[in-house]
């Protein structure tokens, strides 16, 4: 019966290690997107969309790191924003204005926000966590 417990034990305090140390580098991440706010001129609606880049891993990114956060809606890159290198825990935020009819639809426009590495290639520990680089706004 020990035997068990001590395993169970054992095998609890690794995977609790493991996902504490996340990937070994730096991890910059979309970690929020939203629209800020909406300002109109008559027929048309300026809205105002805010996102957030994070460093989620454990190392500070290079300092001639280059990249970027592409802005797509339907499959076409519409423009980027430059985020600089990122420390762990640190956070760069980034906005984008985007007309629209007045009278669109509710939930009918939807963006795609993806960080682009440049540089390095391959970016290797800059962005050691790919699986967390892209979100969605529809509004």
């Amino acid at each position: 019966m020990r035997i068990i417990i001590l395993t169970a034990v054992l095998l609890a305090q690794l995977s609790v290690n493991a996902a504490a140390a996340g990937c070994a580098g730096a991890d910059p991440a979309l970690t929020s997107v939203r629209v800020q706010n909406v300002t109109g001129n008559g027929s048309l609606n300026h809205y105002t969309l805010v996102g957030r880049v994070t460093n989620l891993g454990n190392q500070s990114q290079a300092s001639n790191v280059l990249q970027f956060v592409d802005i797509y809606q339907n499959g076409t890159r519409l423009e980027d924003r430059g985020v600089p290198p990122l420390a762990p825990g640190q956070s760069y935020t980034f906005s984008y204005v985007w007309q629209r009819a007045a009278d669109a639809g509710t939930n009918t426009t939807t963006f795609d926000f993806r960080i682009r590495m440049a540089s390095p290639s391959p970016p290797g520990n800059q962005d050691c966590n790919p699986g967390n680089d892209t979100l969605h706004l529809t509004f």
